[in-house]
């Protein structure tokens, strides 16, 4: 099973999710309809959405709501997308000058406001209180992750607890919350609920490990945007802070160096060091075995082509190049 199988398994629901996403993008203001467009249309994986599909379908369930819930996912994912590249100075994101680049700072963050706002409003329409309440932790917890983030940035001092804490909380909790959307619409046990909330929020952080790998090993057609942004942000990734943690007292001044500038002038001297001390292998680790948590997590689950797509997902988070 692939990562095709899976986009072709859902394909048809994802039309549905999409559909939803276009009707909920209206607006009478010109200005919002053309960076929410813009947004929403300029690729991704969708992986977020997709987890609640399948996620709804491991439980059995035949109703209409998750494909709201997949929007409403999707619609605070691009929010902070929208956020994130106004406050990181972003310029290239899949493969595509950012919305603040094209449309400016004012515009980017107004349209992320109108996005969440959106997105609670599609909330209450299902009527479920346990959801809503999901949603609003989910979302207050993202934040609390970009702030830490934030405080993060240009700080070579950075553990790799706080560095993890900061992807639990930005990355990794959209992902927990879509998994266990889908087990509430299913109404699953409360244990069946809780592993899937496992699953996603170990298997997002494997994914945000990933995408830290490829910020130093990728090509940035595949992972579209920059190679080195991360290191231009100042942001002290793991295989930074491995990296410091294993090489001589020169390689760590190195990438001390580079972080606290927040300059790509330093990036080949890092990325040497990285090679050197093995960071990047040590992050792949680090990544399978979050994917190793997620999957055992959803094995006691019952057996159907949801939970095998679940799995491959859980595959392909550790196997991708982009």
């Amino acid at each position: 099973m692939s990562i095709e199988y899976i986009r072709s398994f859902i394909a048809q629901d994802m039309s549905i999710v999409d559909n939803v996403i276009r009707e909920k993008l209206h607006s009478h203001v010109l200005l919002i309809r053309q960076v929410s467009e813009y947004i929403i249309n300029s690729g991704g994986k969708r992986l977020r959405p997709a987890l609640v599909i399948l996620s709804a379908g491991a439980f059995g369930y035949s109703g209409k709501f998750h494909y709201n819930l997949a929007a409403v996912i999707e619609f605070i994912h691009t929010a902070t997308l929208l956020h994130d590249d106004v406050v990181d100075e972003s310029e290239l994101r899949r493969n595509r000058e950012t919305a603040n680049a094209l449309f400016g700072n004012a515009a980017s963050v107004l349209v992320g406001d109108f996005l969440y706002s959106r997105a609670f409003q599609m909330m209450v329409e299902v009527d479920n209180m346990r959801v809503m309440q999901v949603l609003a932790d989910a979302t207050n917890t993202i934040a609390e992750g970009e702030v830490l983030q934030l405080l993060n940035c240009r700080d070579p001092q950075v553990s790799e607890e706080n560095y993890l804490q900061v992807i639990r909380f930005k990355t990794a909790k959209l992902f927990e919350a879509a998994s266990r959307l889908g087990a509430i619409l299913g109404n699953a046990t409360s244990e069946e609920e809780n592993a899937m909330a496992v699953y996603g929020m170990h298997l997002g952080t494997a994914f945000q490990l990933v995408d830290d790998m490829l910020d130093y090993s990728g090509n940035n057609h595949d992972i579209g945007k920059n190679l080195g942004d991360d290191l231009t942000e100042g942001k002290p990734t793991l295989p930074l802070i491995y990296a410091m943690r294993m090489g001589t007292q020169e390689q760590a001044d190195i990438i001390r160096k580079a972080i606290e500038d927040g300059g790509k002038d330093g990036f080949q001297p890092v990325l040497n060091v990285i090679r050197q001390t093995a960071a990047l292998e040590y992050a792949k680790k680090c990544a399978e075995a979050e994917v190793t948590t997620a999957v055992a997590a959803i094995a006691t689950l019952p057996d159907s082509e949801n939970k095998k797509c679940l799995l491959q997902l859980a595959s392909f988070a550790v196997t991708r190049n982009h």
